[in-house]
């Protein structure tokens, strides 16, 4: 059964420098809540395509590239699982979209979706998750999802909610 997971964000910082936060793989495990240990164990970029004017390309990971993690399955626990995701899919400063080639899901599809936005007067960003997956061992994944795997992620987005802004202030990424 395939399911379907948006969030939704914005930060107070440009465009730009958002944008080049997300687009460096190097930048994962920071976003990920630390009781999920993720490490980064392999990058393998291929050169985004023709950034903007100012824009430094040398960190970004476009179309092609993988991305090996590791992730602490159950905190507390030593069990560990490798994840491989895959960029499919990537324009500056707009969106970028990966893929599970390897990892505890059926299929995942995650699109990461950016666009300048104001509140109260102030620019910023809005940044957007779409995911889809399937968990897969029919019933019993359903259930797993129901249970488990849709709570952790929201858990995971709304970590990530709060500690954005303060590694965005002190992001190199302009």
């Amino acid at each position: 059964m395939k399911h379907r997971l948006e969030f939704e964000q914005w930060v107070p910082f440009p465009l730009e420098r958002v944008f080049a936060f997300f687009a460096n793989p190097e930048n994962l495990p920071r976003i990920m809540p630390s009781a999920s240990a993720t490490r980064l164990i392999a990058l393998k970029r291929v050169p985004a395509p023709e950034a903007p004017a100012g824009v430094s390309i040398e960190k970004a990971a476009g179309v092609g590239s993988t991305i090996t993690t590791s992730f602490s399955v159950f905190p507390l626990l030593p069990l560990r699982r490798r994840w491989i995701a895959r960029i499919t899919e990537f324009e500056w400063n707009r969106y970028f979209a990966d893929v599970q080639d390897e990892g505890p899901f059926r299929n995942w599809n995650h699109r990461h979706e950016f666009q300048s936005a104001e509140r109260d007067g102030v620019g910023g960003t809005l940044v957007r998750d779409v995911i889809e997956y399937e968990i897969g061992f029919g019933l019993a994944g359903t259930l797993a999802d129901a249970l488990f795997v849709r709570r952790q992620m929201e858990n995971t987005f709304a970590q990530r909610q709060q500690i954005l802004p303060q590694l965005l202030a002190n992001s190199p990424e302009k």
